[in-house]
């Protein structure tokens, strides 16, 4: 089992920047991939991005490809998101996410275990 609580979300400037973390509880974090989702209102969660157990590997929807960098802290059992160049659009409420499965934290059904989101609205 694993807990996952957000934090970091807030009203910026379109061309400002966040950083959004995401601390979990448990002393297997550094097993799990992690990833970013967000939901937008009136629209589907989507997939941001995802960063495997050691860190090594990370991948990036389209949207957040050159703005975005997912990274984690196993020792802080801490994974976060840094995002620059915000746009309106990038306006949601942001997921952090947890699978034993790299290859399957691509999709909402691969959010094994989730937190409780935190908002992100970019004003233009």
């Amino acid at each position: 089992q694993v807990q996952l609580e957000e934090s970091g979300g807030g009203l910026v400037q379109a061309g400002g920047s966040l950083r959004l973390s995401c601390a979990a509880s448990g002393r297997t974090f550094s097993s799990y991939a992690m990833g970013w989702f967000r939901q937008a209102p009136g629209k589907d969660r989507e997939f941001v991005a995802r960063i495997s157990p050691t860190g090594g590997i990370t991948g990036y929807a389209d949207s957040a490809k050159g703005r975005f960098t997912i990274s984690r802290d196993n020792a802080k059992n801490t994974v976060y998101l840094q995002m620059l160049s915000l746009k309106p659009e990038d306006t949601a409420v942001y997921y952090c996410a947890a699978n034993i499965w790299y290859a399957r934290i691509t999709t909402p059904d691969g959010m094994a275990y989730s937190g409780k989101g935190t908002l992100v609205t970019v004003s233009s």
